[in-house]
């Protein structure tokens, strides 16, 4: 099987698309430089088509790796044939592959290996051709020291014929499709621990059963959560008598003496060695899909937060609510330098209202304040409700803004070589006010399964759980393009080609020689070859630059063909930037050559018509006229965010202290099989106000699209 033709079959793309792809991939291309930069020999491939390649890449190439480890294997053991080597070779699936390999595996003490040891393996296999008519006499002359009687022998055998049972894969196939299609999970309460407080949320799974292969993936990854956690007791079910009928069927070929050992056998080798390796083995595919699924949900609300809008450079002034410990208040310049901190503490039980109002007052003016950003967590609403209040002499815009790993940023190396004179709490404040004016650069700084916006992140497979929100950081990152002099070392490192050393490098240099004025001067940072150059510097900004294009998504390798296209146009390059117009009247099928295809052409086109502009949206903000639940109003359209994601519906924070129901039956025209399909946790949508019960404090709201 070749790499290509697996590929093929896998993502059902053409043979060029995959070709290329792979010699670049090679090559240590990475996915969001291939797919930017590389349109004309992938056939236009997105990154998450590529990303596919090199998923199913990495399956076929720890397959080939196995295949031959079990081929070194088996002719080692003098056992390899011409048949079994083309049999292991055309293996498509890793579990195919070991069942293949099962027979020849090294065995621990087994049962059947001591009644090999014991002489019992011939008596096995006349009772296996079915044609011994008088098999006691038969047994008798197999008995021993050993094996002291007649059922001992036949006891023995049929340990060897269930071995043999257990090792033929179509009877493991015919059993693994079976329960993978009939099987039924059930749990049930470990009586002693029922009454636990810990185990109350998991009341629902104390008698529980379900479809193995129906079972949502948020519901299997609860049960197997309770069960690790020691409230519950899991495991699989199914008709056993419909599969030992079926094993019958193909194994039994005669009514005699023989028959009676071999059902036996049967019933041995299904109940100690069939069944309970295949249903772990079926609770482990559902379990790694549940975590593909959970992993996926977590991949693309982390995407959501990483291309939040950003703010832009505005002086911002951050509260980090508390009650007790008061509200955590820091000053921040444009460029998001500490320029002062204090704490308030407006809530009980201090309630020094008045003075925190005074103080915010006094501080938006000092300061020239332009924005507030409000830490969600405790006493977010409070604090808003407070600030709203506030009569600003200036314009100032009010955000809440998610508070999800500031405290893991708080006492994060990175987080004390910024600011090692500050406590944490100040370090957390800064970071909220950050994240306001740049998500996506200030998020970068901690890890992304700290952010928390996953459910059961801890449950799921840690590596592939990594590797998955690693792509989507480089993909957010690449995707938005990084101002090389003003960007951290942490948002340094996510760019294409440059890694955690380089991106160290990066800043040592700049430290050291100051700002960078051109695209071309990164080359005389140590360690960033011509390589890494390439791979980088597409991605890389340079504001105020000599030459705008270094501004721009614009890929050096162009600048000559953007030159030729001034020059054709009796334009400099740049009369062209921001000139729609113009660049409008170019005849791109005149540049098209070998290596540059349409496809780059018009995405060059389309950087000199909005050169560097950020493909985030406008900053979030909810409806200021909006304060309490009395203010709702039927049919009102409102911004919300969602904040929760249930069975039933979803949740919508719309920016008071209550959040707003969404109905499964209101997310869609249509049937709704699957909540996550339609809304994701934290994204920004529009609702209609359906019903308000300001008594029992509910809202209805309707999705609108």
């Amino acid at each position: 099987m070749q790499l290509l033709s697996y590929l093929q079959k896998q993502t059902q793309l053409s043979e060029k698309s995959l070709k290329n792809t792979i010699s670049l991939l090679n090559e240590d291309a990475t996915i969001p430089f291939i797919s930017r930069y590389r349109k004309e020999m992938t056939d236009n491939l997105d990154e998450v088509q590529i990303g596919e390649i090199v998923k199913f890449k990495e399956i076929y190439e720890a397959l080939e790796k196995r295949k031959k480890t079990i081929l070194k294997a088996l002719e080692d053991q003098n056992v390899l044939t011409i048949e079994l080597t083309q049999k292991v070779n055309s293996s498509r699936h890793l579990t195919s592959l070991e069942d293949l390999y099962l027979p020849f595996k090294k065995k621990r003490k087994t049962k059947a290996e001591t009644a090999r040891l014991q002489g019992l393996e011939p008596l096995a296999k006349m009772i296996m051709s079915q044609r011994v008519n008088n098999l006691e006499v038969t047994a008798s002359k197999y008995t021993s020291n050993e094996v002291e009687t007649i059922e001992d022998a036949l006891e023995g055998a049929r340990f060897i014929i269930a071995e043999w049972i257990n090792e033929r894969k179509d009877i493991r196939d015919n059993i693994r499709h079976q329960i993978q299609r009939f099987s039924i999970i059930l749990s049930k309460a470990i009586k002693v621990k029922i009454d636990i407080e810990k185990a109350q949320k998991f009341k629902d799974y104390f008698d529980w059963s379900e479809s193995l292969s129906r079972i949502p993936s948020h519901r299997l990854l609860a049960i197997l959560r309770a069960e690790s956690e020691g409230f519950i007791r899991v495991k699989i079910e199914i008709d056993k008598e419909r599969i030992l009928q079926k094993m019958e069927n193909r194994i039994i070929r005669s009514q005699n003496e023989c028959s009676d050992q071999i059902k036996l056998a049967i019933q041995d080798a299904y109940k100690r060695l069939l069944f309970p390796s295949l249903s772990n083995e079926a609770l482990s595919v559902a379990k790694e899909k549940s975590d593909d699924a959970a992993i996926s949900v977590f991949a693309k609300n982390l995407k959501q937060l990483l291309l939040g809008a950003p703010l832009g450079e505005k002086r911002v002034l951050a509260i980090d609510p508390g009650f007790k410990s008061g509200c955590k208040v820091v000053c921040l310049s444009k460029q998001g330098d500490l320029l002062h901190n204090e704490t308030i503490f407006p809530h009980p039980p201090q309630n020094q209202k008045i003075e925190a109002i005074k103080k915010i007052s006094s501080l938006t003016d000092a300061y020239k304040i332009e924005a507030i950003a409000i830490g969600n967590g405790t006493a977010s609403r409070e604090t808003e409700q407070i600030v709203k209040k506030i009569q600003f002499k200036n314009e100032v815009e009010i955000f809440v803004v998610s508070e999800a790993g500031a405290s893991i940023y708080s006492a994060s190396k990175i987080a004390r070589d910024e600011f090692p004179n500050y406590d944490v709490t100040v370090r957390g404040s800064v970071s909220i006010g950050r994240r306001l004016a740049d998500p996506l650069a200030e998020l970068v700084k901690i890890d992304a399964k700290s952010i928390g916006v996953g459910q059961y992140q801890h449950d799921v497979d840690q590596p592939k759980l990594k590797k998955s929100l690693d792509a989507v950081v480089v993909s957010c990152v690449n995707t938005v393009g990084v101002n090389i002099n003003t960007a951290s070392e942490s948002l340094l490192s996510y760019v294409s080609g440059i890694g955690p050393k380089i991106a160290e490098n990066i800043v040592n240099y700049r430290n050291k020689n100051g700002s960078f004025t051109s695209r071309t001067a990164i080359k005389k940072v140590p360690r960033l070859g011509g390589k890494a150059f390439e791979q980088a510097a597409g991605f890389l900004r340079i504001k105020n630059a000599k030459n705008p294009l270094d501004n721009s998504g614009v890929h050096p390798e162009s600048y000559a063909l953007v030159d030729k296209m001034a020059k054709d146009n009796k334009k400099k390059v740049a009369d062209f930037i921001g000139n729609k117009e113009v660049l409008q009247q170019i005849n791109l099928k005149k540049y098209i050559s070998e290596t540059v295809g349409l496809p780059t052409l018009e995405d060059i086109i389309k950087e000199l018509e909005k050169p560097g502009v950020d493909p985030r949206a406008k900053a979030f903000s909810f409806d200021q006229n909006i304060k309490t639940i009395s203010d709702l109003r039927t049919g009102q359209l409102l911004p919300g965010i969602v904040n929760n994601i249930t069975n039933f519906g979803c949740f919508v924070d719309i920016g008071i202290k209550e959040s707003g129901l969404i109905h499964v039956s209101n997310l869609s025209d249509t049937f709704v099989k699957d909540v996550n399909a339609i809304v994701a946790l934290n994204q920004q949508i529009l609702v209609k106000v359906l019903e308000v019960d300001v008594d029992r404090k509910r809202i209805q709201l309707a999705l609108v699209k």
